[in-house]
């Protein structure tokens, strides 16, 4: 007979889950969001919402539905090829690209850097980093209970202490909503939605969501509308706290300016406030529990990446993909947290609509009897779209000079698809072809119901 999961358990695999999110994206994006959206707060706060909160739910739910046993299956009914190439760029993504070194760097620039004089900084960075790498390598070879024993003692707290925080931003602002800056002048509401691209919470839900399923599998929950429903609820959780925490740090970021200004980055607001509110104390303790939070973090990425990369390439072994990617992070975290995020944001917007589109189709498979053709032509779609922007920006920032053989397709694309310039130009173009392929499909089985009833 099939278990039924208490209340308490919901609870606490969804906080689980919370802190399986909540990283140092959690909680600088927010408050850059706040700092630059101004009086635009809300329309901003509701597109980041949406990505930030809305997609790590729909990803989340999206395993539980497909009944894949990892995102390599899942992806691999596009194609078995696509599928590997797909969930690597996704580990290394939030892995030793981009999420995991930026762990180091946020721990750095909330925990460390307003303690370090301004002419020591960069060196301050170096040390702290390989302190910081190092001690995450030792525990991914070493795994130790003491890692999960923090993770599930500092969810609690990191929770508390910042709704301690949110709560006195709230009783008593540090200030009125300022102007809005750079592109949250028009289009608040898009450029918040983009924004949340880069929590990678939507990336890493189709990681995370087999950890969750495993867990309710592990309560006696087996067949695939229980094991949705528990995964609905256990999500609702995770996302209730990220939304409440995402509201609250983005008010605060809102609040700020008068009393701050407007910084480079959301990673300096959280400590600014803190020790505006509770002095040295607050920003000690507000230090200590990011640090660690990002530690831990930091830690799960390194040894899920190397669980991964181990499986598919079995002849290198674990210890050295992990001692290889934290190296790599560690190298990278020392570029700095801006240069981090301007980095990823191209990848981002690559990444994030083959991962819409592979939700919504895990969704809509039943309609189609799960046909490869409508996954390979939505996938294409997607990648016709989304390909050169990623190339262009890539050139760019790598200061390649090849950028011009690119342009024209870019402003092909501009004067011909709605919302390009915002990141959304591939919406329109994948509907269509979604919803014609899907027709197609449809009428092809009703057409061989009807000629096998003859």
């Amino acid at each position: 007979m099939q278990q039924k999961i208490s209340f308490s358990s919901y609870v606490l695999i969804g906080v689980m889950l919370f802190a399986l999110f909540f990283g140092a994206g959690n909680l600088i994006f927010p408050a850059e969001l706040g700092q630059l959206a101004g009086n635009h707060f809300w329309p901003a706060m509701i597109g980041f919402l949406i990505t930030g909160v809305g997609l790590p739910f729909l990803g989340i739910l999206a395993m539980g539905f497909s009944g894949s046993d990892n995102l390599q299956q899942l992806a691999s009914r596009v194609h078995p090829i696509y599928g590997v190439i797909f969930t690597s760029l996704l580990y290394l993504t939030i892995g030793p690209f981009f999420a995991a070194p930026r762990t180091g760097a946020v721990a750095y620039t909330v925990g460390i850097a307003p303690f370090v004089d301004e002419s020591f900084q960069e060196k301050g960075l170096l040390i702290f980093t390989a302190l910081f790498f190092g001690l995450t390598l030792w525990l991914a070879l070493n795994p130790l209970k003491l890692v999960d024993r923090i993770g599930k003692i500092l969810s609690p707290i990191i929770i508390v202490l910042l709704l301690g925080l949110l709560a006195a931003v709230v009783l008593k602002p540090m200030g009125e909503f300022g102007d809005p800056q750079a592109e949250y002048t028009n289009g608040a509401f898009i450029k918040g939605f983009t924004a949340g691209y880069n929590t990678m919470d939507a990336l890493a839900s189709l990681v995370f969501g087999i950890i969750v399923i495993t867990a309710i599998r592990a309560m006696g929950v087996i067949d695939k509308r229980g094991i949705l429903v528990a995964t609905a609820k256990t999500g609702l959780v995770a996302i209730g706290f990220l939304a409440i925490l995402y509201i609250g740090i983005g008010y605060l970021g809102a609040t700020s300016t008068t009393l701050f200004g407007v910084f480079d980055t959301g990673g300096p607001v959280l400590s600014a406030a803190s020790s505006h509110y509770f002095g040295e104390f607050g920003s000690v303790m507000l230090a200590i529990v990011i640090i660690l939070a990002c530690l831990t973090t930091s830690i799960g990425l390194m040894t899920a990446c190397g669980e991964y990369f181990h499986m598919l390439i079995p002849k290198i072994s674990y210890k050295v993909f992990v001692t290889f990617f934290t190296l790599f992070c560690f190298y990278v975290a020392n570029s700095g947290l801006e240069q981090i995020i301007n980095y990823s944001i191209p990848v981002l917007m690559f990444l994030y609509p083959l991962a819409v589109v592979l939700m919504v189709l895990t969704f809509l498979s039943p309609l189609f009897k799960h046909k490869r053709i409508v996954y390979v032509s939505t996938t294409l779609t997607t990648l016709l779209v989304v390909t050169p922007d990623l190339l262009y920006n890539g050139f760019e920032l790598l200061h390649l000079p090849y950028s011009h053989l690119i342009s024209p397709i870019l402003k092909f694309y501009e004067r011909t698809l709605p919302l390009y310039a915002d990141g959304l130009g591939w919406l329109l173009p994948v509907g269509v072809v979604m919803s014609i392929m899907i027709c197609i499909v449809g009428l092809i089985v009703l057409v061989k119901k009807i000629t096998n009833k003859d």
